[in-house]
């Protein structure tokens, strides 16, 4: 900071630098009380959807066996793709804290199968992969979320760590220096009128 003369005016400009670095500091921690709260009803709303999936994925290995016992190896893998053509991803936004969170959803049509789909078996396979397409796609929002979220907490801490650690002490230093300083003047000026300088 060097050596800077010291007056009222400087004091009082260094206050309201001090003040309003407190009231960043006051914003950050709150920012990150806010942050906080929101990673952890993602991280229910994660721990939710991961237990969706494994009973999904427990449920698609189920028919995906039954099908195989069916039609065998390679019928099934001749059997015509599901089309995606007629699904869409549909993403509500929201923002906290400047901080842009998404809920992805999958929506398709579950009734359009393409031709040689006939048995129960296939049809049922083809719905459990369907379902665990759609749970996927909310898994990743969440987890895209989750990782926004972190990102800017880490940074909001590190900026409130900076200025209580670093910022706000150095300018309680530099505004301690600054009135020591002032009140020596102003004790030499008191004395140098009493001795008739």
């Amino acid at each position: 900071m060097g050596e800077e003369a010291a007056s009222r005016s400087a004091i009082l400009e260094h206050r309201d630098e001090r003040r309003a670095m407190a009231e960043g500091h006051a914003f950050l921690e709150e920012k990150c009380l806010l942050l906080a709260g929101e990673i952890v009803r993602e991280l229910a709303k994660l721990e939710g959807l991961r237990r969706e999936a494994d009973a999904s994925a427990q449920r698609a290995g189920t028919a995906l066996a039954s099908a195989l016992g069916r039609h065998g190896l390679e019928e099934l893998s001749v059997l015509p793709a599901r089309s995606l053509g007629d699904a869409t991803l549909r993403l509500d936004r929201r923002s906290v804290m400047g901080v842009s969170l998404v809920d992805a959803r999958l929506e398709a049509d579950s009734g359009s199968l393409p031709e040689g789909w006939s048995s129960p078996e296939s049809r049922a396979c083809a719905a459990t992969f369907s379902e665990l397409l759609a749970l996927a796609t909310r898994l990743g929002g969440v987890t895209g979320n989750l990782e926004r979220l972190s990102g800017e907490y880490r940074r909001a801490i590190r900026r409130a760590r900076a200025l209580a650690d670093v910022l706000i002490p150095e300018r309680d230093r530099l505004l301690t220096e600054l009135e020591t300083r002032l009140e020596d003047l102003e004790r030499e000026d008191a004395i140098a009128m009493r001795h008739g300088r």
